[in-house]
């Protein structure tokens, strides 16, 4: 089944969960990335966000956002050039614009607005700083997502895009959360469910479970996780 008209056709909970449940193999199969990529996974999954809410005020400091930029560019396409940019960036701007960036949420377009002053941040990185404080509010801006999601339309790397993007994946996180009295599902893990099909798909993992794409919706077993041209800044 393609991934197209897959999992996000989906509408039962236990499907997902299913998939979910694989985004392990998944990073482990990515080849030369494999090694690296787990553990910054690992950090940017379940340590950063502890670190996030563990704060009075969230915001992020410049080490926490070259690594955060890091993570992001091992887990999808390699551009160095990002990289410098971010490095760029002076300790005291970086904790001041991802502090104001959280402060305004639920509104995700000024928040990315604000991070968007910081040197190499666009709509995608602002995305992931963002899923990594607030993942009931946004999810990831992964390229492997966009291009799966029925109507988005080519990539494209602008505000309005993942504006777009993020109606989708709030959509389909109301629809689970309809049918499931025992996993929340946020923005972030539907973006994580969404990204795990994809990669299977395109890796042939023998893992990758068969999912349903009637309209019945079970609460289903299996453990869930924490629930125009392109543009060179991302």
């Amino acid at each position: 089944m393609s991934a197209k008209g897959g999992l996000y056709a989906c509408q039962d909970p236990a499907s997902w969960k299913a998939v979910l449940n694989i985004y392990r193999d998944v990073i482990a199969a990515m080849g030369s990335k494999g090694k690296n990529l787990i553990a910054l996974d690992q950090w940017y999954q379940e340590e950063l966000p502890r670190i996030l809410a563990g704060r009075k005020e969230k915001y992020l400091t410049k080490e926490e956002l070259l690594k955060l930029m890091q993570w992001k560019l091992t887990r999808g396409k390699f551009r160095p050039r990002l990289q410098q940019l971010v490095a760029a960036n002076p300790r005291e701007e970086v904790a001041e614009h991802t502090q104001k960036a959280f402060h305004q949420l639920p509104d995700v377009e000024a928040a990315v607005k604000e991070l968007s002053k910081l040197k190499g941040v666009g709509p995608a990185t602002a995305s992931a700083i963002l899923a990594a404080g607030a993942p009931e509010i946004a999810a990831f801006m992964a390229d492997e997502v966009m291009e799966i999601l029925p109507g988005l339309g080519p990539l494209q790397y602008t505000l309005k895009h993942y504006l777009l993007y993020m109606d989708k994946i709030q959509s389909c996180a109301e629809k689970l959360n309809k049918g499931d009295t025992i996993e929340t599902w946020t923005a972030h893990l539907v973006e994580k469910c969404l990204w795990t099909w994809a990669l299977a798909e395109k890796l042939c993992l023998p893992s990758l479970p068969t999912v349903s794409r009637g309209e019945d919706q079970g609460q289903g077993g299996g453990q869930g996780g924490r629930g125009h041209k392109k543009q060179r800044t991302r």
